[in-house]
């Protein structure tokens, strides 16, 4: 093999692994650097089973005894579903400040859960209560209630159909207006192994992101064929003393920015994503609740 040939397959394999050889005469710690840059929330579309972690772009505070449920952006807010028997709560916040605007407490024998807004309204679960409740978006003021099949965790909106997530591989849809089931999504990854344990929900530019209960994942989802496009991971961010893992995820469509919080967090992150070179080694959070 001629070195022209030689120096391509070296080139190739080394773009393979993720890298780019930078030729230059005294490159700073070595000749290798990660080829991958930091992108914006919503260039996350990629191959299948593209990984990615997360780079902070700003911290703003958060009630760190709120068990965060469920998360949303609309209109310069924050909304909050927090859940705990006696401590659930729906929530308007000031993004900047962290300051309650808005509150609407839940009966305590109401175990709070995800929230979505569709259609100027508010919708929000409870876990093992079988109940769904609907919110005027502006007053908190309450539009009705309606029975619901099994737990009750994630859910958000596409802006045609209610996706919701109940523990499993499994999302359910639902009609925004009658509440009736149309439809399920079985979630695979890349190999076609179920992926368990779907919990928070948000609809991002297309797809699902959807937190992995118990783990610091985040799975991006096709909300037409339940396939894992890839996964955010958040190992690093900062949790509390009290901390569990990470269960809020909001969406600012007009801005681009991707926010993610957790249950008991002392802090609401602003990210960007970054393009890793395979999976990084997983976390187990625990937590006794979903």
């Amino acid at each position: 093999m001629n070195r022209l040939r030689l120096a391509f397959h070296f080139l190739m394999l080394a773009e393979g692994l993720g890298f780019l050889f930078l030729t230059a005469s005294a490159p700073p710690n070595g000749a290798f650097f990660p080829a991958a840059r930091p992108v914006r929330a919503d260039a996350w579309k990629a191959p299948a089973a593209a990984h990615f972690g997360v780079r902070v772009v700003r911290a703003y505070p958060h009630d760190p005894e709120a068990f965060t449920q469920g998360l949303f952006y609309q209109d310069g807010y924050l909304y909050e579903g927090t859940g705990l028997y006696g401590k659930s709560s729906l929530r308007r916040i000031d993004l900047a400040s962290g300051r309650i605007v808005r509150i609407r407490r839940l009966s305590a024998a109401l175990f709070g859960e995800g929230i979505a807004s569709c259609r100027n309204r508010i919708i929000q679960l409870t876990w093992r209560e079988r109940v769904g409740f609907v919110y005027d978006l502006r007053t908190f003021r309450l539009l009705g209630r309606f029975p619901w099949e099994g737990e009750g965790w994630g859910i958000t909106c596409d802006g045609r159909r209610l996706i919701a997530s109940d523990g499993t591989d499994r999302l359910r849809l639902f009609d925004p207006d009658t509440h009736r089931p149309i439809g399920s999504l079985s979630v695979r990854d890349g190999d076609g192994r179920p992926v368990q344990r779907l919990n928070e929900l948000e609809f991002v530019d297309g797809e699902i992101f959807a937190n992995v209960w118990q783990s610091d994942r985040v799975a991006r989802i096709c909300p037409k064929t339940g396939r894992v496009a890839g996964w955010i991971h958040l190992p690093e961010l900062e949790r509390g003393p009290a901390g569990e893992g990470p269960n809020g995820i909001a969406y600012d469509a007009r801005g681009k920015r991707l926010f993610i919080t957790g249950k008991l967090w002392p802090r609401v992150y602003e990210v960007i994503l970054t393009p890793l070179a395979g999976p990084p080694r997983r976390m187990e959070t625990g937590g006794a609740a979903p």
